[in-house]
């Protein structure tokens, strides 16, 4: 009997394959493990998945710290978007999961990674409404907000709304940065604020290079610049959108970032590196009131700090510079 093959409507290799029956092939995406609502064995993290919405269909996992049984401090919260290029990777992922399961419990907060829905099949800006679902999902549990409903017990026990952060790497970097931005144009339930947000190897481009970028045709064929084709076919102005190029033409002002501090994240090695550099020296330029903050880790490669299996002294470092920060 003969094979049925399938046939490739788009494709963005070596990431994604997306064929005409609408089914998708993601080939780079790390497995699915499941939560450990009994404590992680090594780190003492409790983890657990929920609903957020059914239409859409958004879903998040939430991680609490290793608690005496009588705590009774509040925590801070951290609302994370996790990366891959808007098309791989989910909140459930291997990755993400061993990730936060560390963060967490160094920095002793409770947190939220969202779970938004991928392009190809859902394209951009579907990711960015679905974070801003939750980012409001998240303050409607706040003592402020008298809106009903069934609350999540974990966010009403334990978080603290005064000290509500949000945060993301590479293409959650960038969804953070476009989350900030949002927040300051509509208000989030409950007059809740952001206090702080982190961008670790944030994915930010434009139509020109920068510093060491590669020129001219290499420039133009390189995973950033043609990725974003790929997850948001119809993003008016393409590499200049003020979503992926915060210096583009129209854009709205750095200025109207709605947190009060920032801490920005690099790796000396990442090809992403000088656009991070890039987007802190205009948000310092912009005429923001709030405190922003470059950390950059030499000799390490993009997201080197999720990819690494073991704990090395540079994936140490990154974790303690955001758990000082989450404070």
């Amino acid at each position: 009997m003969s094979s049925i093959t399938k046939e490739i409507a788009s494709e963005f290799l070596p990431f994604i394959r997306f064929y005409k029956d609408g089914s998708v092939e993601r080939l780079l995406d790390s497995p699915y493990v499941p939560p450990s609502p009994n404590q992680n064995p090594e780190t003492g993290v409790s983890s657990k998945d929920i609903k957020i919405s059914d239409n859409p269909n958004i879903s998040a996992r939430l991680y609490l710290p290793n608690l005496p049984q009588n705590q009774s401090q509040k925590l801070p919260i951290l609302v994370y978007f996790h990366g891959g290029g808007f098309c791989i990777e989910s909140a459930f992922s291997f990755l993400d999961t061993r990730y936060l399961n560390r963060l967490v419990s160094e920095a002793r907060v409770l947190a939220i990674s969202v779970d938004y829905r991928l392009a190809p099949e859902n394209p951009l800006p579907i990711a960015y409404e679905d974070c801003w679902d939750a980012l409001r999902w998240v303050a409607s549990h706040s003592s402020n907000n008298d809106s009903g409903g069934d609350k999540e017990p974990w966010l009403v026990r334990y978080g603290d709304f005064d000290r509500l952060y949000i945060g993301g790497d590479s293409a959650g970097g960038n969804i953070a940065h476009n989350m900030a931005m949002k927040a300051g144009v509509e208000s989030l339930c409950g007059g809740v604020k952001i206090l702080g947000a982190f961008l670790s190897h944030p994915y930010f481009w434009s139509s020109k290079p920068i510093g060491s970028e590669p020129k001219g045709e290499d420039f133009e064929k390189a995973v950033p610049y043609l990725i974003w084709d790929f997850v948001y076919p119809s993003a008016p102005g393409g590499v200049d959108n003020p979503m992926l190029n915060p210096a583009g033409e129209g854009k709205p002002s750095l200025a109207g970032l709605a947190c009060s501090r920032l801490l920005v994240c690099v790796a000396g090695k990442d090809a992403l590196r000088d656009r991070g550099v890039w987007y802190y020296d205009l948000v310092k330029e912009s005429g923001w009131k709030g405190e922003v903050e470059l950390f950059e880790v030499e000799g390490e490669d993009h997201c080197y700090h999720i990819f690494c299996v073991s704990e090395t002294e540079n994936v140490k470092k990154m974790i303690k510079r955001l758990a000082s920060f989450l404070v």
